[in-house]
């Protein structure tokens, strides 16, 4: 069977549809395996999206975004002294 990704949201969306599942008197297994994936997975999920709404999914992701574009500039500032040092250091 093939391996399917998931985007944030559709993981809170199972999230949620778990937990109405277990709210209708379902165990958390039934539930999970309704929802075409493995507990370990559900249990996975529930640590890492627990009690987050989409929107706040859309902003986790709007800010890793971010965060990873100022460490490359840092990464490219950092290397550009880095080598102006050496130029600087062999001109004396």
């Amino acid at each position: 069977m093939p391996r399917k990704t998931y985007t944030v949201q559709q993981i809170i969306i199972k999230l949620r549809e778990i937990e109405i599942l277990c709210g209708q008197g379902k165990t958390i297994a039934e539930a999970v395996r309704q929802s075409d994936i493995t507990e370990q997975t559900y249990y996975r999920w529930r640590k890492q999206y627990g009690g987050m709404k989409t929107d706040d999914a859309k902003r986790l992701k709007e800010l890793e975004k971010e965060n990873t574009r100022l460490k490359r500039l840092v990464a490219d500032l950092s290397l550009d002294n880095a080598i102006l040092r050496d130029v600087n250091a062999k001109n004396f």
